[in-house]
């Protein structure tokens, strides 16, 4: 197998926990996938942002073997998922956007029930719910049923349920969908605990700053093809520096504040104006010093402002540049959902 780049398949297989080459799929008339490429290095949390309809968790189901590409190739821990599909199911664990947890049984039950259905037996799945209920921080509640359980408790159970066999590859498809920010945290240092642990963590997420928080490298696709890949802050860098952002009381001085931040832009650069929110921005070199300008001359103007600051590029603007949106919450494969369920269906079936 070749990767994206061209190298050698068994010479980067050692280096990555995921390797996807050219990766086809449709749904009827529908390419939910047109030539992906993606490359995971071990160890690492890799994410995965994209508009809704860009594939995401399409790709997601091919490569954990729910789902058989048309076209393309892939590798999830040294194991080709069309020609080896057992050998990656014993090597990955997955959380989709639903949990798959009992609401009935207690957490302390449901793993132990998942530890029996991966055949670690009585003894083995008892000892490896223990292990795993102290380190998502789920003890004290162990014995109490599901349904007293918040939703980032919920979540985190659902995730050790995905470590019962210590995957070596993890996928998370959205996994903090629908979350306070209070349980959305609680996911996210569970996260963080296995990836220090060793496991390789593939994550799609409709949340910017989710990505920009968890994830090593991020690979943005967009009708189901890759547009770019790199670390958040390359990517960020890529949209440009620091930048002085104002906001001004009244809409009516737009424009003079607009004329004040064109002073101190970088050359050839035209501050961004939105007059519906009053809000302006513009690229600069010498930060302190254009920041201290511009407040000083809006002042001196009588223009008033509710706020005035510096900031840094975030995903979400790196998200708008590349694909022309900003990101939507949902999921991003709806049309090829029900075809996908049923083919999942008959790969459970001949397996």
């Amino acid at each position: 197998m070749t990767t994206p780049s061209g190298a050698a398949g068994p010479a980067r297989h050692a280096d990555h926990a995921v390797l996807a080459e050219g990766l086809v799929k449709r749904y009827g008339g529908k390419r939910a996938l047109d030539g992906l490429d993606l490359a995971v290095r071990r160890g690492t949390v890799h994410g995965v942002l994209g508009p809704n309809g860009a594939g995401k968790t399409t790709a997601v189901r091919i490569l954990a073997t729910l789902v058989r590409p048309d076209g393309g190739r892939a590798a999830v821990a040294g194991h080709d998922v069309a020609r080896e599909p057992g050998r990656v199911r014993r090597r990955i664990g997955l959380a989709g956007q639903y949990a798959a947890v009992d609401e009935i049984l207690t957490g302390r039950q449901n793993l132990e029930m998942f530890g029996r259905l991966f055949h670690l037996g009585t003894r083995r799945a008892r000892q490896r719910a223990g292990e795993l209920l102290e380190r998502f921080g789920l003890a004290e509640a162990a014995d109490r049923p599901l349904r007293t359980y918040s939703g980032g408790m919920r979540r985190r159970l659902d995730l050790a349920a995905g470590m019962i066999l210590a995957p070596e590859v993890l996928f998370l498809d959205e996994p903090t969908t629908g979350l306070d920010p209070r349980s959305r945290n609680e996911v996210w240092d569970a996260v963080r605990s296995m990836a220090a642990a060793g496991t390789t963590v593939l994550l799609t997420t409709q949340y910017l700053e989710e990505a920009d928080r968890l994830a090593d490298r991020v690979t943005v696709i967009d009708h189901g093809v890759r547009i770019a890949d790199d670390t958040p802050a390359a990517l960020k860098g890529a949209v440009g520096g620091d930048r002085v952002e104002v906001v001004v009381r009244d809409a009516a001085d737009v424009p003079a504040a607009a004329e004040v931040l064109a002073r101190v832009a970088d050359e050839g650069a035209e501050p961004y104006a939105d007059p519906e929110e009053r809000r302006l921005h513009a690229p600069v070199t010498d930060r302190v010093a254009a920041l201290t300008e511009v407040a000083r001359t809006l002042q001196d103007r009588g223009v008033g402002v509710e706020d005035i600051g510096l900031r840094r590029p975030t995903l979400d603007e790196v998200f708008l540049r590349l694909t022309g949106r900003r990101a939507e919450s949902g999921d991003g494969d709806r049309a090829g959902r029900a075809e996908g369920e049923r083919e999942t269906a008959k790969e459970g079936a001949a397996a």
